[in-house]
C-alpha cells in the first residue's frame, strides 16, 4: 500500500463521482434536517413535499377549472377546447385516490419526523413556497404551449377572429405569470440569503472553537479559509438552491411535457431521449477536467487577492525598505498564475463549445424536420409543430441538465470539493487523535502555575526547544524568561496557552478566562476605542471614568480627545505608534483585572520610564505574571528568571542571585 501525495487526492476530488455527492450532502443536509449522513431522509421529504403540493395545486386547479366551466361554459368552450375536460380528469375516481393520497401521506411522515423539521420550520416554509412557486411556473408554461398551439395555428390559417381572441389569452397568461416568475426568483435568492446566513455562522463557529482558525495555518492542504467562508459558502447556497430547482423543474417538465410530445409523435420522443443521453454522457466525460480547472482556479485568485491584502498590512514596512520592486515581482507572478490557469480553463470551454453548440443548435429544427412530413400530409396542423417544438425544447433541458450546465456543475463542484476539505479539517482540528509515536502534553486547571517535567516541541516535531523542565509559580509572583532569539522563550508561552502541546510532560495553570496574553504587537481590533480597552469582554460593565482612568494609568490619558472620543471606529494599527499600542494593551490588562498575565516582549517598544510605571501597576494589582523580554531592566520587577540556553537545557534562579550570561542581553 502507498501512501496518498497531494496531487492524487486532489485527483479523487476533482471529479463526478458518488463520493461528490456524499461530499455535497454532508455540506448541504444540517441545514434542513440534521441526521446522520447520506441525506435519504432529508430527500424523502423533499419528494413527498414536493407530490403533496402538486397534489395540492391540481385539486385547486381542478376546482377553478370546473368552476369556469360551469360559470361561462360558451367561454371556455371557444378558448380552451380539448382543456375543459381537465376538472373531469383530475376529479376522476382514480385521479381522487391518487390525489387523496398525494395530501394525506406527506403530512403523516412530516408528522413522524416532527422532531427533526420542526426546529428548522422556516426553512421549510420558504422551500415550500418556493417549490409551490415552481410547480405554477411550470404549470404556466404547460399553459402558453397550448395557448401558443392555437394562436400559431390561428396564424398560419389566417383565421384573424381566432387569432385575436388567442392574443389576448396570451397576454392574460403573461399577465398572470409575471408575479409567479418574480416572486419564484425574488423567494429561491432570500431562502439562498438565509441559508448562507446560517452555515456562514456554522462555519465560524468551528473556525473559532478550540482554535481552529490557529491550528490551521499548519495545515498545508486549506489555502484560504477566508474564501471559503465568505466566497465559497455564497456560491454554494445559491449554486445548490438553482440546480435543485433545476433539476426538480426537469423532472416536473418531463412529466408535463412528455405526454405532449407523445400526443404528437412518438418517434419524435424516441430520438429525443437518445439524443439527450448520448449528450451526457459525453459531456460528463469530458467535462471532469473542467473541475479540476475550476478548483485549481478558486485557489489561485485567492492566492492572488491575498498577495493584495498582506501588501494593504504592511504598506508601511514595505515602503521603510523599499521593497516595492520585490512585492510587485511576487503579485505578478501569483498573478501569471492565474491567467495561466485561466487560460487552460477558457481554452478547455472552447473545446467543449464545439460538442455543445451545435449539439443545442441542432434541437431548434429537428422537431421541425422530423414531424414536416406529418405537416405535408394534413395530419397534423401548424400549431401541432410550434407545441411540438415547445415541448421537445423542455424535455431535451431536462434530459441534457448535464450537457447545457456542465460549466457550472464543474465551478459548484469545485466549490463543494473545497467546502468539504475545510469541514473535514475543522474537525480535525478540534479532535484530533495523536498519530504514531507522537505524544501529548498535559494540561491541569489549577489556581497555580507550574510546568513538571516538561519536554516541548514545535508542531510536526520539527525542533527539540526545552528538556525536562520544571518551574512553579506561587500566586502573585513574576517570573521572566530570558535567552537569545530562537531558544524557545515565546514557545513556552504558546505551551502554557495551548496552542503548542506536542511533548512530555505536564503543565498546570488556570482556566484561560483568569488569563490574560499581552503579546509584543498588541492585537487591534476592527471598531471604536471602547472595544479596544475593553476586548476581549465588549459587554463589560464599565463607565467612561473608569476607561479615561485606566488610559492616566498608562500614560495615554489625551488619547481620546485625540482621535474624537470613545466611539469612533479608526484603523487603530495605523492610527497608534507601536509604543502606544503596548500601552493600550496594558490598559486593557488594567480594566480586566486577570489573576494571570502573560507578558511577551510587551514593553519592548517602550522607554524605561514608562516600562517601570507599567509593571508598578502590574504589581500593585497583585497579579501573577510571566514575562518574555531581552532588555536587563525587566529583571527588577520579577521574583525569578528562568534562562533558556538554546541548546534544550535550562536554569531557574530568584533574581536577586542572578547573574546573566554575557550573550543573554547582547
Amino acid at each position: 500500500m502507498t501512501a496518498d501525495t497531494p496531487n492524487s487526492s486532489l485527483n479523487r476530488l476533482n471529479r463526478f463521482d458518488w463520493r461528490l455527492w456524499n461530499r455535497f450532502v454532508a455540506i448541504a443536509q444540517p441545514y434542513w434536517f440534521p441526521t446522520g449522513r447520506g441525506g435519504w431522509q432529508f430527500f424523502v421529504l423533499l419528494g413527498l413535499l414536493i407530490v403533496f403540493l402538486f397534489a395540492l395545486l391540481a385539486t385547486v386547479v381542478g376546482l377553478l377549472t370546473l368552476a369556469i366551466e360551469r360559470g361561462f361554459p360558451e367561454f371556455m368552450a371557444e378558448t380552451a377546447g380539448g382543456m375543459v375536460s381537465l376538472a373531469n380528469t383530475l376529479f376522476s375516481p382514480p385521479m381522487v385516490f391518487v390525489l387523496t393520497a398525494g395530501l394525506i401521506v406527506p403530512w403523516i411522515a412530516f408528522f413522524f419526523a416532527r422532531d427533526k423539521v420542526l426546529p428548522r420550520w422556516q426553512q421549510w416554509t420558504f422551500l415550500a413556497a418556493l417549490l409551490l412557486l415552481l410547480l405554477c411556473v411550470s404549470g404556466m408554461n404547460v399553459v402558453i404551449s397550448f395557448v401558443g398551439n392555437f394562436f400559431t395555428t390561428a396564424l398560419a390559417e389566417k383565421d384573424a377572429p381566432t387569432f385575436w381572441r388567442f392574443f389576448i389569452v396570451y397576454a392574460g397568461v403573461f399577465a398572470i405569470a409575471t408575479p409567479f416568475v418574480v416572486f419564484y426568483r425574488y423567494v429561491q435568492d432570500l431562502l439562498g440569503l438565509r441559508w448562507r446566513e446560517w452555515m456562514t455562522n456554522s462555519f465560524l463557529g468551528q473556525y473559532f472553537s478550540n482554535r481552529a482558525y490557529y491550528n490551521l495555518n499548519s495545515d498545508d492542504l486549506i489555502d484560504n479559509p477566508d474564501q471559503r467562508i465568505s466566497q465559497d459558502i455564497n456560491s454554494f447556497t445559491s449554486y445548490s438552491l438553482n440546480f435543485l430547482l433545476i433539476f426538480l423543474g426537469s423532472i416536473i417538465d418531463v412529466i408535463s411535457f412528455t405526454g405532449i410530445l407523445l400526443s404528437k409523435s412518438v418517434g419524435l420522443t424516441v430520438f429525443l431521449i437518445f439524443y439527450a443521453l448520448v449528450g451526457t454522457v459525453v459531456v460528463a466525460l469530458l467535462g471532469r477536467r473542467l473541475i479540476s480547472l475550476n478548483f485549481n482556479q478558486l485557489k489561485k485568485e485567492a492566492d492572488f487577492r491575498y498577495g493584495l491584502v498582506h501588501v494593504r498590512d504592511n504598506a508601511e514596512s514595505i515602503a521603510f525598505y523599499q521593497g516595492e520592486a520585490q512585492e510587485a515581482g511576487q503579485l505578478q507572478r501569483r498573478f501569471v498564475e492565474v491567467l495561466r490557469n485561466y487560460h487552460f480553463l477558457i481554452g478547455w470551454q472552447r473545446t467543449m463549445g464545439f460538442f455543445r453548440t451545435p449539439y443545442r443548435y441542432l434541437t431548434f429544427i429537428l422537431p421541425s424536420a422530423i414531424l414536416a412530413p406529418m405537416l405535408f400530409q394534413d395530419q397534423i396542423r401548424f400549431g401541432d409543430i410550434s407545441q411540438a417544438n415547445f415541448a421537445f425544447s423542455q424535455i431535451f433541458e431536462a434530459f441534457a441538465l448535464v450537457v447545457l450546465q456542465i460549466n457550472q456543475l464543474s465551478e459548484f463542484a469545485a466549490g463543494v470539493n473545497r467546502l468539504e476539505t475545510f469541514t473535514e479539517s475543522l474537525q480535525d482540528k478540534v479532535d484530533k487523535p495523536l498519530e504514531a509515536g507522537e505524544t501529548a502534553i498535559d494540561t491541569v486547571e489549577d489556581s497555580q502555575i507550574s510546568l513538571e517535567h516538561v519536554t516541548l516541541v514545535t508542531p510536526k516535531n520539527q525542533r527539540l526547544l526545552v528538556r525536562d523542565l520544571s518551574v512553579k509559580l506561587e500566586p502573585g509572583q513574576g517570573l521572566v524568561i530570558v535567552g537569545h532569539s530562537g531558544a524557545g522563550k515565546s514557545s513556552i508561552l504558546r505551551a502554557i496557552a495551548g496552542l503548542w502541546n506536542q511533548g512530555t510532560g505536564r503543565i498546570v495553570r488556570p482556566d484561560l478566562d483568569e488569563m490574560l496574553f499581552l503579546p509584543q504587537r498588541p492585537y487591534m481590533v476592527l471598531g471604536t476605542l471602547r472595544d479596544q480597552l475593553l476586548y476581549p469582554h465588549p459587554d463589560a460593565l464599565i463607565d467612561e471614568g473608569q476607561l479615561r482612568y485606566a488610559l492616566e494609568q498608562v500614560n495615554l490619558s489625551d488619547l481620546p480627545e485625540r482621535v474624537g472620543g470613545f466611539d469612533v471606529e479608526l484603523d487603530w494599527a495605523n492610527v497608534l505608534s507601536l509604543g502606544e499600542q503596548q500601552r493600550l494593551a496594558f490598559a486593557r490588562l488594567l480594566l480586566t483585572r486577570p489573576r494571570y498575565a502573560i507578558l511577551d516582549e510587551a514593553t519592548s517598544a517602550l522607554d524605561l520610564a514608562n516600562e517601570r510605571r507599567l509593571y508598578d501597576q502590574l504589581r500593585q494589582k497583585d497579579t501573577t505574571y510571566i514575562s518574555v523580554g531581552h532588555r536587563p531592566s525587566l529583571l527588577k520587577y520579577h521574583d525569578y528568571v528562568l534562562e533558556l540556553t538554546g541548546d534544550t537545557t535550562w536554569r531557574l534562579t530568584p533574581t536577586a542571585e542572578y547573574q546573566p550570561d554575557d550573550y543573554v542581553f547582547a
